[in-house]
């Protein structure tokens, strides 16, 4: 929690404001799980601080929705292409992602 917490405070994720008249105050909560390794053991421990997006309503929140997803064909598609032109590939882990960020 520690490190979410200081890697939003870094990145300036948010500003405090007023909330504006007639407008609903949108909660959040910690969401935690515990990564384990294929024999079962613990890796480590996550945890995100998650907005209670359930809250909303179309129209007066948000106006359209987007969820990022590959098919698993398409990852597949990629990692041949990559085997047959003998590329390289580097595997990552983000310790934070925004999708509306600049």
């Amino acid at each position: 929690m520690f490190d979410e917490l200081q890697a939003l405070e870094k990145t300036h994720t948010w500003d405090l404001v007023d909330l504006p008249p007639k407008k609903i105050l949108i909660g959040c909560k910690w969401v935690y799980k515990i990564k384990t390794r294929s024999d079962g053991s613990i890796e480590h421990y996550k945890s995100r601080f998650a907005g209670k997006w359930y809250m909303k309503e179309y129209g007066i929140d948000y106006d359209e929705t987007f969820s990022p997803v590959a098919r698993l064909t398409s990852v597949h598609s990629l990692l041949a292409i990559f085997t047959a032109k003998c590329w390289k590939l580097h595997q990552m882990d983000a310790e934070n992602s925004f999708f509306n960020g600049d």
